[in-house]
């Protein structure tokens, strides 16, 4: 039984999900604001969702194996 561990991830991964929860927040207090709370929640979570995927792509490209 020759079985190595697998070896420990050299960086932690990011975190997106505190950028979509505040993007929603601050997009439904703007739409209040406004006047439309639906619309700035839906704008709120489009920004955040792009924000997320953002931080996600970069992320697999900072823990990508050289």
């Amino acid at each position: 039984m020759d079985r190595k561990p697998p070896a420990p991830p050299t960086k932690a991964p990011i975190a997106g999900g505190a950028l979509l929860a505040l993007s929603l927040v601050v997009g439904t207090v703007i739409g209040v604001l406004k006047g439309q709370p639906s619309v700035g929640f839906i704008s709120g979570m489009g920004i955040g969702l792009a924000l997320l995927i953002a931080v996600a792509l970069v992320d697999r490209v900072r823990r990508r194996p050289d």
